[in-house]
């Protein structure tokens, strides 16, 4: 049968495994729904306008036609866009009708004296949503989702919001108490509403939101913000070209309004800042052409003397018009939002402002459905519809934590976590490495990182390393310093050398000391480490190093552990039934696609795949394929990389396969879906005829915007969060299909937020409770922490593996920050190779011949099981076609030497 017939897995028995309660749930119940047909219209506006104009056009018509009793009484709801819903026919004689609409901008001050704006707004009904089938899909009678009928009753309950609000998305903000940030931009608060049609009912699902827009007022106090000046006082000298460089990435796009004309407030777009100051931009004027400067013009013309004319000029409109603005008579228009990606203190500022304990944010939550529908709101009326004002109470079960094993020689050699953490104390690694050759590398100066203090931090590094299992035999390894700022290919090549020729065996990891947390030099170390010699590298923050404590250095091991191919922990085989009982793999797939703004216009897929019973070891396979595109074009070569390795590391072929998809929003389920589950099928008979193992394939989703607040107490942890394990699948969750959701992290700071697993196709036919518990016990065999995590570690590999792809690339400006743990679950850095066996007299590397391929016997214990064939991969090519304006980046191979470990660590 085709995979476009199949209709997604109904959902088995709710499980019963665990502890039962109940939490509240950010949904309000919709108490009643329209019970006749609602009649549904498509509207076009000309000319064509933003939708947030679209609908105050609309709105000045609407007002206008209820006064006149041309709508006699009915209230239809809008879109912004095409489409119009009344609860009754509209009182046309015809099916369509034309209506010439005076609008005033109420934004703008001057609109009142130059008269209205004319707009013509077509009206054509199109038909009829029948509801009787939402009802019967809330019954789980009929499987097809009503997406008209749902569309409606959205665009029902967010028409008077978004006439009142901002809105982004499916979020309303509004400035009221915003908050400055870094760099002239400011947060604002809001919510966030969608519907959510469940079981027996439609819910509205609601929750807190923040997002950056750009700080209104005047463009030099903002350009002083972006140049990390206290205000536009200090902006005293001319601007540099890097300066300058800077200002015009950060101001491009934005649309700004003059001052110096008066009630004349006419808004224009910024397209480029001229090179030279104001004093110096030169234009022609009047009909003789005589050139002028800017900074005169603008004396002579309107009486107005610069205080910045030594600050180059706003270029707008059409750059070829050579229209020239002054900074300082230019404001920014407010309400603008900042989508350029924030960098790093904008996001600890966002971050900090956001964090919201769960009592907290519940009360804001509840706050917000009297904020955004009106009790008494004509709207819902017409519709018959109302809302609940109480958040829904749902059923839950908190799944016990599984017991974890370490090395048998530890003093507590199992442990069984509380809340979800646990501790290495007394503990050593399940099958640790011997490290013999490496050194040691630091970014900076030797007065900033003195040779005493490295020297000490190593000791503690290698006394706390043999003490989880993890034998150091050499304690001494060479130092160096480098340039942050050099060639760090050279740097990282001479170091390489160094240490084999120390030791005289092939170099097994290199440890870098970095001056801070800045992605370029992090992602240039890793590209080099990565694609060009072939060696693991553990990086390391300075601030961590003059600062070290035991548990930190705990955490640098476990990292550097599993990058020479050794396992950190494992459950026993009892606890991993589905795994362990026959051959099975456990894959994880992610798609990264561009950050915004960036100039590349390709996504990266990665898959890994688990290569023991005990899924704690993993390879990964990376695929370039054409940006913004979600279904993996190659797919099947990646799996059938993938299913090798694990004959060749187990002995075995897989007769099942559980596949988590990251990363795919409810549109593409089908897509998905269709594609993907038929390239496993591909790689399976590619490899053999005959060979079919049963396929589970789940998606799963962490951009969502449930949340769950215990009711007791004795539910909750120490942040008042849910407690790991807390797993929901009835009140909240899909009418008849086979979904979850599951927090199996302890609770940190903020709320936590729940994982949505959906099973699209299910050949293993798990059950509620085989499947929820084998997804919560993976969640606790996350390698470089010591608590459980939030997504099940194979879709939270790929994702890693993904971003680290990333830095692979040539040409590329690492717009995307990667951050990889603090000192609380592990440091930050990564990389992996393995190197053990017998010496091998180091060459020099190059990107044409990898050094030491024929050397590397693997690390003693584990590592000698830890095979994965990732290799084998032609470089990727670069994609013809690529939209104007951007490039295709070249991404260099991983060595094969790294494909053996879990080298995205």
């Amino acid at each position: 049968m085709s995979l476009s017939l199949w209709q997604f897995p109904p959902r088995p028995a709710v499980g019963a495994a665990g502890r039962q309660i109940q939490v509240r749930a950010n949904f309000f119940p919709v108490l009643s729904l329209p019970q006749g047909n609602i009649h549904h219209y498509d509207v076009v506006i000309s000319p064509d306008v933003p939708p947030a104009k679209n609908r105050r056009v609309y709105q000045q018509w609407e007002d206008a036609a209820l006064l006149s009793g041309l709508l006699a009484g009915v209230r239809p709801v809008y879109d912004g866009r095409k489409n119009l819903f009344a609860a009754r026919p509209l009182p046309f004689d015809a099916d369509s009708a034309v209506f010439q609409v005076d609008y005033f901008d109420d934004d703008d001050p001057g609109s009142k004296r130059r008269g209205p704006k004319k707009f013509k707004m077509t009206v054509k009904k199109i038909g009829e949503v029948n509801m009787q089938r939402l009802a019967l899909f809330l019954e789980g009678r009929i499987p097809e989702t009503p997406h008209d009928a749902l569309m409606a009753m959205d665009i029902l309950l967010r028409h008077l919001p978004s006439l009142k609000y901002t809105t982004v998305g499916r979020c309303f903000y509004t400035s009221d108490s915003a908050a400055s940030i870094a760099n002239g931009a400011q947060l604002w608060q809001g919510f966030h509403q969608s519907i959510k049609p469940t079981r027996g009912a439609v819910l509205i699902n609601l929750d807190v939101s923040a997002t950056a827009f750009y700080q209104p007022g005047p463009v030099v106090e903002m350009v002083a913000k972006i140049l990390g000046k206290q205000s536009a006082a200090d902006l005293r000298t001319p601007m540099s070209d890097k300066d300058r460089m800077k200002l015009e990435k950060s101001l491009k796009g934005l649309k700004v309004v003059v001052t110096h004309r008066g009630q004349i407030r006419r808004k224009y777009r910024i397209a480029k800042i001229t090179s030279t100051p104001a004093s110096r931009t030169m234009f022609p004027v009047g009909e003789t052409g005589t050139e002028d400067s800017v900074a005169n013009y603008f004396q002579t013309k309107y009486s107005c003397q610069l205080y910045f004319a030594h600050l180059p000029c706003l270029i707008v409109g059409d750059p070829q018009k050579h229209v020239y603005l002054p900074m300082e008579v230019c404001e920014v228009v407010a309400g603008q939002r900042h989508l350029r990606k924030l960098n790093e203190r904008q996001t600890a500022e966002m971050i900090k402002f956001t964090c919201q304990p769960p009592h907290v944010r519940s009360n804001k939550i509840s706050a917000g459905i009297t904020i955004l529908q009106q009790r008494d709101s004509d709207y819902l009326r017409e519709f018959n519809v109302q809302i609940g004002h109480e958040m829904a109470i749902v059923n839950a079960r908190v799944l016990p934590s599984p017991a974890i094993s370490y090395h048998p020689a530890s003093k507590e050699p199992v442990i069984t976590p509380r809340e979800g953490a646990w501790n290495l104390r007394d503990k050593m690694v399940a099958q640790g490495v011997t490290i013999r050759s490496w050194c040691v590398v630091a970014f900076g100066a030797e007065q900033d990182y003195p040779v005493t203090a490295i020297q000490k931090f190593i000791t503690l590094l290698v006394q706390t390393c043999e003490e989880c299992g993890v034998f150091i035999q050499n304690r001494q390894p060479p130092i160096s310093y480098a340039n942050p700022y050099g060639n760090i290919e050279k740097t990282l090549i001479d170091a390489y050398m160094v240490a084999g020729n120390s030791f005289q065996e092939r170099p097994q990891i290199v440890v870098c000391i970095l001056p801070n947390t800045g992605v370029p030099l992090y992602a240039e170390i890793k590209r080099v480490s990565d694609t060009v010699i072939g060696i693991a590298t553990q990086c390391i923050q300075a601030k961590h190093m003059f600062a070290a404590k035991r548990q930190y250095c705990a955490n640098v091991c476990l990292k550097i552990n599993v990058k020479l191919g050794g396992m950190n922990s494992y459950l026993s085989n009892t606890q991993l039934p589905f795994v362990s009982e026959r051959p099975t793999i456990i894959f994880g797939a992610d798609v990264t696609h561009p950050a915004p703004g960036s100039a590349s216009n390709q996504s990266i897929a990665a898959l890994v795949g688990s290569m023991d019973a005990q899924c704690s070891r993993y390879a990964a396979s990376i695929r370039v394929q054409k940006g913004r595109q979600e279904v993996i074009t190659d797919l099947a070569g990646m799996v059938i990389e993938l299913l090798k390795t694990f004959y060749q590391t187990c002995g075995a072929k897989p007769e099942r396969i559980v596949f988590f998809r990251d990363g795919v929003s409810e549109g593409q389920f089908s897509e998905v879906l269709r594609s993907e589950v038929e390239s496993i099928r591909k790689a399976c008979t590619n490899l053999e005829y005959n060979y079919r193992p049963t396929v589970t394939f789940i998606v799963v989703q962490k951009r969502h915007h449930a949340r769950f607040f215990p009711i007791r107490k004795e539910d909750s942890d120490r942040s008042g969060n849910v407690l790991p394990g807390t797993v929901v699948e009835t009140g909240v969750t899909h009418p008849s299909e086979f979904d979850f959701y599951l927090c199996s992290h302890p609770g940190l700071q903020g709320t936590s937020k729940p994982t949505h697993y959906h099973v699209l196709h299910d050949e293993n036919r798990f059950t509620s409770d085989a499947l929820q518990e084998l997804t919560y016990r993976l969640c606790y065999l996350y390698c470089r922490a010591t608590r459980s995590v939030s997504v099940c570690p194979p879709a939270y590999y790929a994702h890693l593996v993904a971003a680290r792809a990333r830095f692979h690339a040539t040409g590329e400006g690492w717009s995307e920050s990667i951050s990889e743990g603090g000192a609380s679950s592990a440091s930050t850095g990564s990389g992996g190779a393995n190197g053990g066996g017998a010496p091998a007299t180091p060459a020099t590397p190059t990107a044409a011949s990898p050094v030491g391929e024929e050397g590397g016997a693997a690390a003693g214990g584990a590592g000698s099981q830890a095979g994965s064939q990732m290799g084998r991969r032609k470089r990727p090519d670069s994609f013809a076609g690529s939209a104007a304006g951007t490039r295709m980046m070249t991404y260099g191979a991983v060595k094969p030497e790294l494909t053996k470990v879990m080298y995205f660590m």
